[in-house]
């Protein structure tokens, strides 16, 4: 089974538990760790970050940009069992770019390749997530240089997030909103790169917009906010695009967190740490504020445990009824 939906790695947000949630909502939907540097992994003995439920498919994405040093954390996250691994050229935060990674890689497209073919050796697939260009580049130029370079050095895949990234003067935060969309640039590229595996991210909100990329080309569309704040309405229909059945119900996704609420608890782990991504479960439904509310108030309460998940559900279902 190839995977043709992503939720797209999203700091402090797609962690373990994350990943956890989402992946009972969708069985083949592919699953992104939040960015880990290769740093951290190889100097900084962080292997922790490397923990994983085994809700496979699901990817390993690297920021850095020293080839061995990432060509050494690409082999860990293998030997860990993800799937694949993604390096990150996207992220366009001041901190990432100190250490010379993300966003401003894509003004060294050569250096990436090189980073992407040390990478390759690590016995599962090499990935690249970047923008369309950054600062005053023209995209129509540098991105189809960009992907012609990390294909020839190995990418199995390139996903492209439509939009630039400003590197000065521009929150990360305004840079997932401000720059414009530029789809039909992505969509150009499926035919100048009829070969290569080409997936779409930036701006596609519903189930409906993935399924109109997929049907003119893209070989897949990664999601990111509205995967994580709506994530039944998003994920629970995904696998259906992908051959698959429908998720569960609502309330069968939050039951089905209890055993992973109780070994996270069991290991001294917070409550909060688990139910602040199930928030939006019930976006939009009736008791969806109950829901939210219990759950907030509640989770960081000392003692705090599964109960706490049944106390939100009676909460929805009063007001239902």
């Amino acid at each position: 089974m190839t995977p043709r939906i992503a939720v797209a790695p999203m700091m402090d947000w797609t962690d373990r538990h994350c990943r956890a949630f989402h992946r009972i909502l969708s069985r083949r939907t592919l699953l992104v760790t939040e960015m880990v540097t290769a740093p951290a992994l190889v100097r900084g003995g962080a292997s922790h970050l490397l923990r994983h439920g085994g809700e496979r498919p699901h990817a390993l994405q690297l920021g850095g940009s020293d080839p061995a040093e990432l060509a050494e954390a690409a082999r860990m996250g293998a030997g860990a069992g993800f799937d694949e691994v993604d390096l990150n050229c996207g992220c366009p935060s001041g901190r990432v770019q100190s250490g010379t990674f993300g966003a401003v890689l894509m003004k060294d497209a050569p250096h990436v390749a090189r980073c992407v073919e040390a990478m390759a050796a690590c016995g599962v697939p090499v990935t690249v997530k970047c923008r369309i260009g950054v600062d005053d580049q023209d995209p129509a130029t540098v991105l189809p240089d960009f992907i012609r370079h990390v294909r020839g050095a190995g990418a199995a895949r390139v996903t492209v997030h439509a939009r630039k990234a400003w590197l000065k003067g521009l929150s990360p935060k305004e840079n997932r909103e401000v720059p414009p969309l530029d789809h039909a640039l992505v969509h150009a590229m499926r035919a100048e790169f009829p070969d290569l595996d080409l997936w779409i991210n930036g701006g596609v909100a519903t189930l409906d917009e993935a399924r109109a990329h997929l049907g003119a080309g893209m070989d897949g569309v990664m999601i990111g906010r509205a995967a994580y704040h709506r994530p039944w309405d998003v994920l629970a229909g995904a696998d259906v695009l992908q051959g698959g059945a429908a998720g569960p119900a609502r309330e069968e996704a939050a039951l089905a967190m209890i055993p992973h609420i109780r070994a996270h608890l069991a290991e001294g782990g917070r409550l909060h740490s688990v139910t602040r991504h199930m928030l939006g479960l019930f976006h939009g439904q009736p008791g969806a504020r109950r829901w939210k509310r219990v759950l907030s108030e509640g989770a960081s309460r000392p003692g705090a445990d599964e109960g706490l998940v049944h106390e939100a559900l009676s909460a929805v279902s009063s007001e239902v009824a």
